[in-house]
């Protein structure tokens, strides 16, 4: 009971009366977030991401980097470490965010504005300016096997943005002339949903990255 292990020793497995443990410091997941549940951990409406990781070590300290809407489903990552969650949703370290998405109609890449340097240059409605780093059009057989293709898709595309503000994704797409019909978030910070985690399903990891993966270079 006085042993004294070091931060740095941690993740480590012990045994307690014949039963492995593994202690840690902290604990960081990767989860696939159904569509119809929030991101929220309680919720009076409707069931949450937060419930789905119950039986995770250190489940009740979990908190959600950023968020997902209730009608999309993706990677949602998830820690118990505070300050690593502004680290990676906060716009100023823009942290590349990537989704797939199934349109109800279509939109011409030669009309989206572009600056001088062929960067995307969309103003939304509201004046804000979304830092989008790539935008394209997506073959069917190179979407995500989650990603969801209601009757009256049209065209199914792939966007990584850089700020990550509320429904950023679906009000690009508006600004563009066409609904978002489903989407899934495909990669968080240079984390990628693996295709064979089944959605409500989570995978620990052994931690988060540091950098600010996917900012542009200057």
């Amino acid at each position: 009971p006085r042993l004294r292990i070091a931060a740095d020793e941690l993740p480590s497995l012990v045994e307690v009366d014949g039963r492995p443990l593994r202690l840690r410091e902290h604990m960081h997941l990767l989860q696939h977030k159904p569509a119809g549940v929030v991101t929220s951990r309680k919720d009076p409406r409707h069931a949450t991401a937060w419930e789905l990781l119950e039986g995770a070590p250190l489940h009740g300290e979990l908190r959600a980097v950023g968020r997902l809407d209730l009608d999309a489903a993706g990677l949602l990552l998830w820690t118990s470490e505070g300050p690593r969650i502004h680290a990676l949703t906060h716009p100023r370290r823009a942290v590349a965010r990537e989704y797939q998405v199934a349109l109800a109609g279509r939109f011409a890449e030669a009309e989206i504005p572009r600056d001088d340097a062929g960067a995307i240059a969309l103003t939304l409605g509201d004046g804000f300016c979304p830092r989008i780093r790539a935008l394209e059009r997506l073959a069917p057989a190179a979407t995500h096997p989650a990603l969801a293709q209601p009757e009256g898709t049209e065209l199914l595309a792939r966007i990584v943005v850089l700020d990550g503000v509320h429904h950023e994704v679906k009000r690009i797409f508006a600004a563009l002339g066409t609904p978002v019909l489903s989407l899934l978030r495909t990669a968080h910070a240079g984390l990628r949903l693996p295709e064979e985690l089944a959605a409500g399903e989570w995978r620990e990891l052994d931690d988060l990255p540091r950098e600010s993966a996917g900012a542009p270079s200057r």
